[in-house]
C-alpha cells in the first residue's frame, strides 16, 4: 500500500504525536522546580506548571550557567604545592598563612591569592664591574653569586624586588672588599679570601634587610687588569719584583757578612786576650825571676855579679861569628871551622827559645859554691 493511501495519515510531514511533546515539557518543569528549590526560588507552584515551555527553558538555562560558573570559580582555588615549594596565601593583599607541600585550596580570586615560592632550587647570576684597589689600581672583577629563597614569607613581603636587591648588594660588597685590598693580593693569593669575605658581607646585608635569601656561594670567575693600564701595571709589578729581589739579595749578603764579621771580631778578642795573658805571664815571670835573682844577690853579691857578667857577655857575643880563645903557654893554633860551629849553635839556641817562652824558663838558682864560680872561668879559658 502506498504511503499516501486514502484513509491513513502516514505522511512524514504531518502532525507529530502530542504525547512526546507533553512528556518533554513535564521533565523540564520538574527540573526547573528542583533547581528553584535549591536556590530558594518559588517556581514549583501550579502557576509554574501552566507557564509556557519557552519560559521554562530560559529559567533552566540561566540557573545551569550560574551553577557551572560557580563550580568553575570554586575550582580555581585548588592548587598543588610540591615538596620543594611553599605557598604564601593572602586575603585582599593581607598575609593569611604559608601552606606546606600537598594539594591545597583557598578562596578563589579576588578574595584570596597565592604565591608559590621554591625554597630548595639554587639560582645564580654573574656580574662584571671595574673598581679601584687600596693602592689605587684599576681591576676588572667578574663575580658569580649563587643563592636560594630560604624563607617564603620574608621573600614575598619584605623587599619589592629581591633579585635586583641581591645584585646591588653583591656589587656594593665586592667593591668594599676589593677597595680594602692591594692589587697583588687580588690578582694572586687573595681570591679565596676575597670571595669568602664578600659572601659574608652580602649575607649580613641581606639579613639586615630580611629578604629571606640565603647566599650559597660567591666565586671570582675572572680578575684582570684593564688593557688601557696593563703596560703601566706590568712596569709597576716588575719594579716591585725588582725591589723584592734586591731586598732578598741584600738580606742574603747581610746574612753572609755579619757572621764573618762577628767571627773575626771574636777571634781578634780572643787573640787580644791571649796576648794579654802572655804579656802578663811574661811580666810576672820576669818579676819573679828578678826577685829570686835579688835574693841570690843579697846572699852572695860577688858571685852573682860575676855570673850576671858572664851571662851578659854570652848573650852579646852569642850572635857574632867571632870566637875568643884564651890559650896559656906556647903552642900551635889549630884551624877549626869555628864560624860553622857557631852558626849551628845559634840555630839550636833559636829553636829552643821558640819552644819555650820567657815565662816558662826556670829562674836561676843562686850560686853559693866555689865550683859554680870556677865553672865559667874554665869555660872562658878553654
Amino acid at each position: 500500500m502506498a504511503w499516501n493511501d486514502p484513509g491513513r495519515n502516514r505522511s512524514p510531514w504531518g502532525n507529530r504525536p502530542d504525547r512526546g511533546a507533553a512528556d518533554l515539557d513535564e521533565a523540564l518543569r520538574n527540573l526547573q522546580r528542583r533547581l528553584a528549590g535549591l536556590f530558594g526560588g518559588a517556581g514549583g507552584g501550579a502557576g509554574g506548571g501552566d507557564a509556557p515551555g519557552g519560559a521554562g527553558m530560559r529559567s533552566f538555562g540561566a540557573g545551569t550557567v550560574v551553577l557551572v560558573l560557580l563550580a568553575i570559580w570554586a575550582a580555581t582555588g585548588l592548587y598543588k604545592v610540591d615538596a620543594a615549594e611553599r605557598a604564601v596565601v593572602t586575603r585582599f593583599g593581607r598575609y593569611v598563612g604559608t601552606t606546606e607541600p600537598g594539594l591545597r585550596w583557598h578562596l578563589p580570586w579576588p578574595i584570596e591569592t597565592r604565591q608559590i615560592i621554591n625554597i630548595e632550587s639554587i639560582e645564580g647570576f654573574s656580574d662584571q664591574t671595574r673598581m679601584l684597589t687600596s693602592d689605587e689600581n684599576l681591576v676588572d672583577i667578574n663575580i658569580a653569586v649563587q643563592y636560594r629563597r630560604a624563607e617564603a614569607r620574608p621573600y614575598a613581603f619584605n623587599v619589592r624586588d629581591p633579585e635586583s636587591t641581591l645584585g646591588e648588594v653583591s656589587e656594593s660588597a665586592i667593591r668594599e672588599i676589593v677597595g680594602r685590598s692591594r692589587l697583588d693580593f687580588v690578582l694572586e693569593e687573595g681570591r679565596q679570601e676575597i670571595a669568602a669575605r664578600t659572601k659574608e658581607l652580602i649575607q649580613r646585608t641581606l639579613d639586615s634587610y630580611q629578604t629571606g635569601i640565603e647566599v650559597t656561594s660567591v666565586n671570582l670567575q675572572g680578575v684582570a687588569v684593564p688593557e688601557q693600564v696593563s703596560s703601566a701595571q706590568r712596569d709597576a709589578i716588575k719594579a716591585r719584583e725588582d725591589k723584592e729581589r734586591l731586598a732578598l739579595e741584600a738580606q742574603a749578603y747581610s746574612n753572609d757578612i755579619l757572621p764573618k764579621a762577628k767571627g773575626s771580631a771574636s777571634r781578634q778578642l780572643e787573640d787580644a786576650q791571649a796576648y794579654k795573658a802572655r804579656i802578663v805571664a811574661d811580666a810576672e815571670g820576669e818579676a819573679q825571676r828578678f826577685i829570686q835573682l835579688l835574693e841570690a844577690y843579697e846572699r852572695a853579691p860577688g858571685v852573682t855579679r860575676k855570673r850576671l857578667y858572664f851571662e851578659t857577655i854570652e848573650q852579646v857575643f852569642g850572635n857574632t861569628n867571632k870566637v875568643l880563645v884564651d890559650t896559656k903557654g906556647p903552642g900551635n893554633m889549630l884551624y877549626l871551622p869555628l864560624d860553622k860551629l857557631t852558626e849551628r849553635r845559634t840555630q839550636t839556641l833559636t829553636l829552643d827559645e821558640q819552644r819555650q817562652s820567657p815565662a816558662a824558663r826556670a829562674p836561676a838558682e843562686p850560686v853559693t859554691t866555689d865550683e859554680t864560680v870556677d865553672a865559667p872561668r874554665e869555660r872562658g879559658t878553654r
